[in-house]
């Protein structure tokens, strides 16, 4: 593991233990050289999954795109870190349960939304309104009052 402040590839392991879910290990670590501390995750490698855009092109799942995503629709939200990570694992469950080895990024967003909206209705409205790629105000619109309609 290389070390991220000074690059230096050997560290010792301070602590490690599981996730609450265990589905990770968590270690945190300390570089030899700069005495840096450092927390890593060790997950369970599945087999790979491999995501159907829109376009038809396919890449291969990637935890972090969703992560980027769900932080930019919590920004200024207060919505932990520890809350989007639990919401990663309970859709990776569900993808990963699945026979297939392909999922549309549809059924993927979908899943996301789901789980989001009910943590955080405007970071829902936020990551939807990127995913579905809203083109007018109407499209906005009409999913708050969806929104609103199922919070009532």
């Amino acid at each position: 593991m290389r070390c991220p402040a000074c690059g230096h590839e050997e560290d010792k392991v301070v602590d490690s233990r599981s996730t609450k879910e265990n589905s990770a290990i968590r270690r945190r670590r300390e570089c030899i050289a700069c005495a840096h501390r450092f927390t890593t995750y060790e997950y369970v490698e599945h087999r790979p999954v491999m995501v159907v855009k829109k376009d038809g092109r396919r890449e291969h799942y990637s935890r972090d795109k969703i992560l980027n995503g769900l932080l930019r629709a919590c920004e200024k939200r207060p919505v932990s870190m520890e809350t989007l990570e639990k919401l990663i694992d309970e859709v990776e469950k569900l993808v990963s349960s699945r026979v297939r080895d392909e999922i549309p990024t549809k059924e993927l967003g979908n899943e996301v939304m789901l789980k989001l909206a009910m943590i955080d209705q405007v970071a829902y409205v936020r990551f939807a309104s990127v995913y579905r790629d809203f083109k007018d105000i109407s499209q906005f619109l009409s999913e708050l009052k969806n929104l609103q309609e199922k919070s009532d």
